[in-house]
């Protein structure tokens, strides 16, 4: 694993927790070799790693609104890949533990395979599905935003930017899965419209664009991938968890 981002003359950031635990961060084409590696050779399986994060992404919005899950509101924004098939698990996980779970896709007819298996599951949860016209007048208690991950290339547009648009226009809290909407995950520079969250739950290892500037609070959730995988990536990590699945993390 190198010193630097690719790209970039800067050092590489690095993450530490609560434990005093140090983790690398890593640029988006890293991370991307990690979760090959892992689907392709050592697992866990994709399907697998989007339930750890839908699940770890659920448990924080619940600490979020803890107190009143039962008078709560929450949209989920959901992109049509691996990170919005995260998202929409989560939107199952936290029907049936909050009051009002509104689930809203922004491409449902390209939904990837992963995607489009967490969707089937979730229509026969408590929550509720509703188009981007429905949310026009909503004011949930908290958005979910997993509309893009570590895969951004290019600013956000059509549903995709104008959902962040309507995010950016309320007053809640706002969680997203692994990046903010619309940030470069290697860079933290937002090329057109970004969320702006209250908290970020990223995903295996931290992406070397996130800080609290961008992100919020940083959180970081263990998909269960084995120290095989990284270290056949060349990454060196020291297991940062220490008897939990998601743990709070700040950029040093």
């Amino acid at each position: 694993m190198t010193d630097t981002p690719s790209g970039s003359g800067a050092r590489r950031p690095t993450f530490v927790t609560p434990h005093r635990v140090t983790i690398p961060g890593v640029t988006a084409a890293e991370m991307r070799e990690v979760d090959r590696i892992a689907i392709e050779q050592t697992g866990p399986a994709l399907l697998q790693m989007m339930e750890h994060a839908g699940r770890s992404l659920a448990e924080l919005v619940l600490e979020s609104i803890a107190g009143a899950p039962s008078h709560a509101a929450v949209v989920v924004l959901a992109g049509a890949g691996g990170n919005g098939g995260g998202g929409i698990c989560a939107a199952r996980h936290l029907a049936g533990r909050v009051a009002d779970v509104a689930l809203c896709l922004a491409a449902p007819d390209r939904l990837t395979e992963a995607a489009r298996a967490q969707r089937n599951t979730f229509q026969y949860s408590q929550g509720r599905e509703i188009t981007p016209v429905e949310l026009v007048d909503a004011n949930p208690d908290v958005i979910v935003d997993a509309l893009v991950g570590y895969g951004l290339s290019s600013a956000p547009r059509g549903t995709v930017a104008a959902l962040i648009e309507w995010a950016r226009a309320r007053s809640c809290t706002i969680v997203s899965l692994d990046v903010p909407s619309g940030i470069d995950a290697t860079t933290g520079t937002a090329p057109g419209l970004a969320i702006l969250p209250t908290a970020t739950v990223t995903l295996a290892l931290p992406k070397t664009g996130l800080s609290r500037e961008v992100a919020g609070r940083l959180f970081l959730a263990d998909l269960g991938i084995p120290a095989t995988a990284y270290r056949r990536a060349g990454i060196t990590v020291v297991r940062p968890f220490c008897g939990s699945f998601v743990v709070p993390i700040t950029r040093i």
